[in-house]
C-alpha cells in the first residue's frame, strides 16, 4: 500500500479565504484528497485534533520524530512588532507563528505558501504593514522573505507559491498531487515560484468578454458587457493564471462576474490604488499587454475600433445583449 503523502497547514496572517476556496472544491475535496493519497496530517478548521494532541505534532515534526511530507502555510508571516513575530502567537503554545514556521519549514520536503499573502505578503503586506508582513521566500517581488532567498526544502525546492487571493482550488490539489508524485521539479515553477502548469497563462485566455476586447469595445461603467481593460482597470492581459480557462466553483471566472482582474497572483498587486480605474498616460493605459510594444498597442486599438460591428459596440456598454448577432442580407455589407 502506498504511504500517504502527509500535509501539516498552518494559517498566519490572512483572511483564510485559501481554505475557504479549498471548501468549495466541487469534486469533493476530502474524498479526492483520499484517493490521491494525501492525508492531513493536521489543519486549524478541518481537523479534529486540538490542545495537546496539536501541540505533540508541531514537536514531533519538529525534533524530526514524525516525517513531514509538506507544510502548506496560509496568509503573510507576520515579524512585528520590530521583528519579534509577536502580532501572531499560536494559542496555547506560548510561541509565535513566526517561530513556529522557522521551526517546521527545514523539517518539511517540500513547502508551500497558499495564497498570495503566504507567497508574497499579500494584502496582509498593504501599506502601511504595522505587522511586518512577509511571505515565506519573497517580500512582495524581491527574493527573501521570511525563509530567505537560498532556502531549499528537504527535497530541495524553493517554496512552491501557489499564489492568488484566493487560489483556485484546482490549483492547490493539483500542486500537491504533483508534490506527492514527486513530479514537480524546479523548472517546473517560474520566477516567482509558482507552479507553470497555470502560471504559464494569462488570465485574459479564454475570458468571456474577448471578442470586445479585439475590437477595443470597452465598458465605461460596471455591469456593462464590454472589455474592461481600457476604462475599469482590468489587468487580466497582464496577470498570469488560467482562471478563464476553468470554471470557479461552478461559476466563471473574475471577468465573467463582470469585475475587472486585479493581478493577484502578482506580487505587490495589493499596492494598487483604484483596482476599478485605468491609470493613463495622454489617454493610453499605463499597463499594456503583456510582450505588447506601446506602438503596437495603439496602431492595433485604431485599426480594431474602426472595423468594430456596430452589435459589439452596442452591446459593449449595456448592461444585456442589445443587438444579437444576425445573418448578412444578400448585398449588405453591414456588419453583424
Amino acid at each position: 500500500m502506498r504511504p500517504s503523502f502527509d500535509v501539516l497547514w498552518l494559517q498566519a496572517g490572512g483572511c483564510g479565504g485559501c481554505t475557504m476556496a479549498m471548501l468549495d472544491r466541487s469534486a469533493g475535496l476530502f474524498g479526492e484528497l483520499r484517493s490521491l493519497g494525501i492525508q492531513l496530517l493536521w489543519h486549524p478548521s478541518f481537523s479534529e485534533q486540538s490542545g495537546d494532541e496539536v501541540r505533540d505534532i508541531f514537536e514531533a515534526v519538529a525534533a524530526g520524530r514524525r516525517p513531514l511530507d509538506a507544510l502548506v502555510v496560509e496568509g503573510a508571516v507576520l515579524r512585528g512588532p520590530q521583528g519579534t513575530g509577536l502580532a501572531q502567537r499560536v494559542a496555547g503554545m506560548g510561541r509565535t507563528m513566526l517561530d513556529l514556521v522557522q521551526s517546521l519549514a527545514p523539517r518539511a520536503n517540500y513547502c508551500v505558501a497558499a495564497g498570495s499573502c503566504a507567497a508574497y505578503g499579500g494584502v496582509s503586506a498593504g501599506l502601511p504593514d504595522p505587522v511586518e508582513a512577509t511571505g515565506l521566500q519573497f517580500e512582495k517581488d524581491t527574493a527573501g522573505g521570511l525563509l530567505g532567498r537560498d532556502f531549499r526544502s528537504r527535497k530541495g525546492l524553493p517554496v512552491v507559491n501557489i499564489a492568488g487571493c484566493a487560489p483556485h482550488p484546482g490549483w492547490i490539489v493539483e500542486t500537491l498531487t504533483a508534490l506527492a508524485a514527486g513530479v514537480l521539479r524546479a523548472d517546473q515553477l517560474d520566477g516567482f515560484g509558482r507552479p507553470r502548469f497555470f502560471a504559464d497563462h494569462l488570465a485574459h485566455h479564454g475570458c468571456s468578454r474577448n471578442e470586445f476586447y479585439e475590437y477595443k469595445a470597452s465598458a465605461v461603467a460596471t455591469g456593462e458587457r464590454g472589455c474592461l481593460m481600457e476604462h475599469l482597470g482590468c489587468k487580466a492581459t497582464q496577470s498570469v493564471g488560467d482562471c478563464n480557462q476553468r470554471t470557479w466553483n461552478g461559476g466563471g471566472a473574475c471577468t465573467h462576474a463582470g469585475y475587472a482582474c486585479i493581478a493577484c497572483t502578482s506580487p505587490g498587486f495589493e499596492d494598487a490604488r483604484g483596482f476599478t480605474t485605468t491609470p493613463k498616460v495622454a489617454g493610453i493605459p499605463v499597463g499594456l499587454p503583456l510582450d505588447m510594444p506601446k506602438a503596437w498597442f495603439i496602431a492595433l486599438a485604431a485599426l480594431s475600433k474602426s472595423a468594430t460591428p456596430r452589435r459589439v459596440r452596442d452591446n459593449a456598454t449595456a448592461d444585456h445583449v442589445a443587438v444579437p448577432p444576425r445573418r448578412n442580407a444578400p448585398g449588405d455589407g453591414t456588419a453583424g
